[in-house]
């Protein structure tokens, strides 16, 4: 168990999705017709209204690791705080929460600017905007990555996929996450695969392609418990040319290049532009001693720090504990000099995100939304889960070969297989903003963690009280069990 010690509104989303942010959603007014047919002529207004989209998603993914990573068993604040992080670590996030509202507000207007681009580009004349084929399938998965994120965290939505005036967006229900999969999610992640190049080249590196929407939509029917389409969706990626890296630590070492061959889709971030990630600072050690050696500005918000089981499962000789895993307590430093932290910080913490960070919340370190290790081992839970057990173990076992540990033999029982792919991905993919997910799709959040606050209806956060209060009809809006 783990140790304890009004923004902008829905309406407002719909309609004027990509205005400033304001508590007050009369001031901000919906663009003209005009203005909007304006701003889509031509392939670079579509090209830069995506990099606008990229950037919503950049905003929101600076905080995803509170919902995948410290809502779950392996990872805790040590040091408790007032604030988002420790309410959603102790299960007593309200919904009057700011980190609520946010959420809901920035994947809300990822939607809202992918419904636009794709509206205005459907009208467009192919020789006007040569891209346009692969730009509506970089829409389609902006959308479908935006809704599979509110579903797994809010549950029912409203299923927006048109632009609205705000006097319709009063009367949008919540849809019933089944429908959202199924109308939205998977649809738009189809019609991307279809439309996206398999890479890219110069400047557009970074951008989802095929083999992203296919490993996404392999994860998408995991999670729904879809184990035939799963296994043959991800299989598909497996032929698609990428492959484990040899040595582990390669994929957090932020002085090589971050599209390598495991590399599938990240939320791409760069130091040095005022474009880095808050990741380095927010899991850091409030300890000088460690700003200093790793050359970090900006004392260390102690965050995301591993549990003491997360520790203890690791075995010896596994090549991934000292990256994923700090040693307790304190660092060595080139020397072999042991420098030990105050006890008034946390004492486990990953270095899965150490970058140097002259400049405060301004790393170089990536997200990464889904890389091929994930694939291999969600390709493994299905084959086994279809009864392909053997199979299941042979795709386990390249990453157990990896990590410089024991395989499994051919003779392990699906049972046995089960529980050693859910062990796999906790040392594989931590605080990389799976475990939560994991917990959840798999039905053993509860049993994992009540011991530490969670109630059922904890499986979902809160909708935004502010969400609540201006819809204001329980039939439309209804607040999450356990929050009214």
């Amino acid at each position: 168990m783990k140790k304890r010690i009004k923004g902008i509104l829905l309406a407002s989303l719909f309609a004027a999705g990509s205005a400033s942010c304001s508590n007050d959603f009369i001031n901000l007014l919906p663009e003209s017709n005009v203005s909007v047919d304006i701003m889509y002529q031509n392939d670079k207004d579509f090209a830069d209204a995506l990099v606008a989209n990229y950037n919503t998603l950049q905003t929101q993914y600076q905080d995803f690791w509170i919902f995948g990573d410290v809502r779950g068993d392996d990872s805790w604040v040590q040091i408790f705080k007032n604030n988002s992080t420790s309410y959603s670590d102790l299960f007593t996030t309200t919904s009057s929460d700011g980190l609520m509202n946010t959420t809901w507000r920035n994947y809300y207007r990822a939607i809202f600017r992918a419904n636009t681009i794709l509206e205005k580009i459907e009208q467009i004349d192919p020789s006007l905007v040569p891209g346009k084929s692969r730009y509506i399938g970089e829409a389609r998965f902006i959308r479908a990555l935006a809704y599979f994120d509110l579903v797994r965290i809010f549950g029912d939505v409203p299923a927006v996929t048109t632009t609205l005036t705000i006097e319709e967006s009063y009367g949008v229900p919540r849809e019933p996450v089944a429908n959202v999969y199924d109308q939205i999610i998977i649809p738009d992640l189809i019609a991307a695969e279809a439309a996206l190049p398999t890479s890219y080249s110069a400047g557009d590196v970074g951008k989802p392609t095929s083999g992203a929407a296919k490993a996404l939509l392999g994860r998408v029917y995991i999670t729904i418990g879809d184990f035939a389409e799963a296994e043959s969706k991800l299989t598909e990626v497996t032929t698609m040319g990428y492959s484990l890296l040899a040595d582990y630590n390669d994929l957090f070492d932020y002085g090589k290049d971050e599209h390598h061959a495991e590399y599938i889709f990240d939320i791409e971030y760069e130091s040095g532009l005022g474009e880095g990630s808050r990741y380095t600072t927010a899991f850091l050690p409030n300890f000088p001693d460690m700003n200093s050696y790793y050359d970090i500005t900006g004392a260390g918000e102690e965050f995301n720090n591993p549990t003491p089981e997360l520790v203890a499962l690791f075995e010896e000789g596994d090549s991934r504990k000292g990256v994923s895993i700090g040693v307790t307590g304190g660092f060595y430093d080139n020397a072999g000099e042991f420098h030990t932290m105050p006890t008034t910080t946390n004492q486990t913490y990953t270095l899965k995100y150490i970058a140097s960070s002259p400049v405060r919340n301004d790393a170089p370190c990536n997200w990464k939304v889904i890389r091929y290790g994930d694939v291999v081992l969600m390709l493994a839970e299905a084959l086994n889960e279809n009864g392909k057990t053997a199979e299941a173990i042979g795709w386990l076992n390249r990453i157990r070969t990896r990590a410089g540990v024991d395989t499994y033999p051919d003779t392990t029982s699906q049972s046995e297989a089960r529980e050693a792919i859910a062990t796999e991905r906790r040392l594989e993919l931590s605080f990389e903003g799976v475990r939560w997910f994991d917990l959840l799709r798999t039905g053993k959040a509860l049993d994992a963690l009540a011991g530490d606050g969670m109630q059922p209806h904890n499986v979902l956060f809160p909708l935004p009280l502010s969400q609540v209060q201006l819809i204001d009809n329980p039939d439309i809006l209804p607040q999450n069990p356990g929050y009214e």
